[in-house]
């Protein structure tokens, strides 16, 4: 049952779908006064029942509120509930929750700071089910004062975690962990692929495939310190080396259908690198 005893901060939810719906349900279990709005009206109802007060407009729910979420599915509908705004709003922090772009990020920063508004960016790692629980991860980035203002009610969420004064920190932050798992993902059945073209025993090559992976892994925190150093020592190969191992990979990788994994990019920029004399160095260096 819902505590009626609500809070004296107001929060608006903007957008009521399955991340919307599961925001809203455990803010009125925290005591808040839950103001939503949804382009289709009707997937708010159960919400209304549940104790949240349904606004007419976008206009409305932000100006009876001091935090406005944002939980809708892009950038289009994020613009798209913004412009529906023409009044100053200077008591009011605007949390865009969405999966985007560090360019999509800035524009709605830009929009929600037109307005007088404060803007938080939120890189989502977390499934509906999740979210209230130690399982949710939900990242902020933006104004730092608006993010220690509204802490206590981000944290019914999650455990929120501020990455950055930048309106992008958030968003980047978020697609690089999905881009760790696709790249990992994306090698592993490139390699799988390659090896059964071989006729390669597969399970038995996997076992050496989640060996190698592990070494990737161990190898983070001496990664990070490279770049943060800015050494790159050799370890196990030179760049003289690797360059030779990588044009084998794009070889072996041609015409095969998930594509080379961009290694030829790899590799241009690996004969840069020894063409400035810094063949001795190691992988890390590419992206220092």
């Amino acid at each position: 049952m819902v505590d009626k005893k609500r809070s004296a901060l107001p929060v608006a939810v903007i957008g009521t779908g399955a991340i919307g719906g599961a925001v809203v349900r455990r803010l009125l279990e925290g005591g808040h006064d839950v103001t939503v709005w949804n382009r289709t009206e009707s997937r708010t109802t159960e919400l209304v029942v549940a104790g949240a007060r349904r606004a007419p407009s976008v206009r409305e729910a932000l100006s009876t509120s001091t935090l406005a979420l944002l939980t809708l599915k892009d950038q289009q509908a994020v613009q798209q509930c913004l412009a529906q705004l023409d009044t100053d709003l200077p008591e009011l922090t605007v949390v865009g929750m969405y999966t985007g772009t560090a360019s999509e990020a800035r524009l709605a920063a830009e929009r929600v700071t037109e307005l007088g508004a404060l803007y938080l960016g939120a890189g989502i790692q977390a499934a509906p089910e999740t979210i209230g629980s130690n399982a949710a991860t939900i990242l902020y980035s933006g104004s730092r004062h608006a993010f220690e203002q509204h802490r206590t009610t981000l944290a019914l969420l999650s455990s929120p975690r501020f990455v950055g004064e930048t309106p992008e920190a958030a968003a980047v932050w978020d697609l690089a962990l999905f881009g760790v798992w696709y790249d990992a993902q994306l090698g592993l059945l490139r390699a799988l692929e390659s090896a059964r073209a071989a006729g390669i025993d597969v399970v038995e090559f996997s076992r050496t495939a989640s060996a190698q992976l592990g070494h990737v892994v161990t190898a983070v925190p001496a990664t990070v310190s490279e770049l943060r150093q800015a050494t790159y020592p050799p370890g196990p190969a030179n760049l003289s080396e690797h360059l030779t191992v990588v044009r084998h990979l794009i070889e072996l990788r041609t015409g095969r259908r998930l594509g080379d994994g961009g290694l030829p990019e790899v590799a241009a920029r690996i004969e840069t690198l020894i063409e400035d004399g810094r063949g001795d160095e190691g992988l890390t260096a590419t992206a220092g």
